[in-house]
């Protein structure tokens, strides 16, 4: 779950699923939201904006990808990349509506391997919101993400059961 300080500290919201591949298979399989060929469930559809497509690379630290959705785009920034084990990137510009005033920060995929060869891939999203009272919107704004963060999540999973080809790698543009 999500944890959040008072004042200016944004939130964390941190979702893990097991992938039944290596974390280097899992590494090659990693998607955007804007990636996810599969349309959201209904509360995400209802919820926040509809993802298009991304423009750009993300397969180095220092690359940048426009996100594009209806209504708006996100640019984001690789600034981490450790192959197999962390995928970091930060938004740095937002001309989107999210939840009525939230701001995007960035978010990463935490890749562990599991003595059973498979991998948990933790998916973070860290935000600002404006919503007040923090204890009345913080457990709705987390719910609504860990959502958001299980249908990206399952995607990989579903993409983890299909080959795909040998040069395509997690941070390329489609």
């Amino acid at each position: 779950m999500g944890s959040r300080l008072k004042g200016a500290s944004p939130s964390i919201v941190v979702t893990r699923m097991r992938i039944a591949v290596s974390p280097i298979e899992a590494w090659r399989r990693l998607l955007f939201f804007e990636d996810v060929a599969d349309r959201p469930p209904l509360p995400l559809r209802m919820l926040l904006p509809t993802p298009i497509r991304t423009e750009g690379r993300k397969a180095e630290v220092g690359d940048e990808a426009r996100c594009l959705y209806t209504g708006g785009y996100l640019r984001k920034r690789v600034t981490r990349i450790d192959e197999g084990r962390l995928y970091g990137f930060e938004i740095i510009e937002q001309a989107l509506d999210v939840g009525r005033g939230i701001r995007l920060l960035g978010g990463r995929y935490e890749l562990r391997g599991l003595p059973d060869g498979a991998t948990v891939v933790a998916l973070e999203t860290r935000y600002e919101s404006p919503r007040r009272p923090w204890w009345i919107w913080g457990p709705i704004e987390a719910a609504v993400c860990h959502l958001f963060h299980r249908h990206l999540l399952a995607a990989i999973r579903r993409r983890s059961s299909v080959e795909i080809p040998a040069t395509e790698t997690a941070g390329t543009a489609r």
